[in-house]
């Protein structure tokens, strides 16, 4: 359930604001795709296509690691629960449609710049880990 407060549109609007404040101090290359929504495209941190999504009261972390494969599809979905379990501290392996994504929310009215930080370094270790698994099934 969404947080309701008198000021809430303001509220918003200085959530938007630390985003992208953010975004600036860690010096990541990224563009505003729309109101509430990023794409963070930096090579040299390891962060390519990552979508940050600001949806009061949470905010969203997701990339499209690959379209999952239409063959060996158990093997490749036990390999996901897996590191669900093992591997990630933030976020998780999920589909929307079939398209595999690493996904992540956080809630972003007590979000400070030490968390988005670990939870964009964790995304992207992530990608750069399971890269060389997840490529056997494509």
């Amino acid at each position: 359930m969404g947080r309701r407060r008198a000021g809430h549109y303001i509220d918003a609007v200085a959530d938007k604001e630390r985003i992208e404040g953010f975004l600036l101090q860690l010096s990541l290359t990224h563009e505003e795709v729309s109101d509430d929504t990023w794409v963070i495209n930096d090579e040299e941190s390891g962060l390519e296509n990552v979508v940050i999504v600001l949806a009061d009261p949470v905010l969203i972390v997701r990339v499209k690691v690959m379209v999952a494969p239409s063959e060996r599809r158990e093997e490749f979905f036990e390999k996901l629960l897996r590191l669900n379990g093992s591997d990630l501290v933030h976020g998780a392996y999920a589909l929307d449609g079939d398209d595999v994504l690493l996904i992540n929310t956080l809630v972003s009215d007590t979000l400070d710049l030490e968390e988005f930080r670990a939870t964009l370094d964790a995304v992207g270790l992530a990608l750069a880990q399971h890269y060389p698994a997840l490529s056997d099934f494509r």
